[in-house]
């Protein structure tokens, strides 16, 4: 039997995101020859800011799945939040690079704030619940 399998797949999800997120960032670097820093390149700024935010929060959200699931192992609902929240992450790297996808920068924000929120008042209710 795996331990902790939703959280196995969220970290294997947060890796294959931030993989792609940092692809994204060497496309711009090798097109626009910036080896170091951001070259004042606004494009690169905000894949770099996506990357960077990613790293801020997914962190937290899989602590948040790890607990949750240790307390309530099996939960469905604790799948859906894991895969909504990468959803949200892709939504977010898109969205930073503007233009007419530029919505789904706020979609992706609004997913992982709800993400976060909804996992840490369930992680509360478990630990009163005991």
């Amino acid at each position: 039997m795996t331990i902790l399998p939703i959280t196995l797949c969220a970290a294997a999800a947060a890796a294959a995101i931030n993989i792609w997120l940092s692809l994204r960032i060497g496309m711009i670097r090798t097109s626009r020859k910036i080896s170091i820093g951001d070259g004042g390149d606004m494009d690169l700024i905000a894949r770099m800011r996506a990357q960077a935010n990613f790293i801020e929060n997914t962190p937290i959200v899989l602590v948040l799945i790890a607990t949750v699931e240790l307390a309530r192992t099996g939960n469905p609902f604790l799948l859906g939040a894991a895969a909504i929240y990468s959803l949200g992450r892709v939504a977010h790297g898109i969205g930073m690079d503007g233009g007419r996808l530029g919505f789904l920068r706020a979609a992706g924000t609004l997913i992982t704030m709800l993400t976060q929120l909804g996992l840490g008042v369930w992680a509360v209710s478990i630990a009163l619940d005991m």
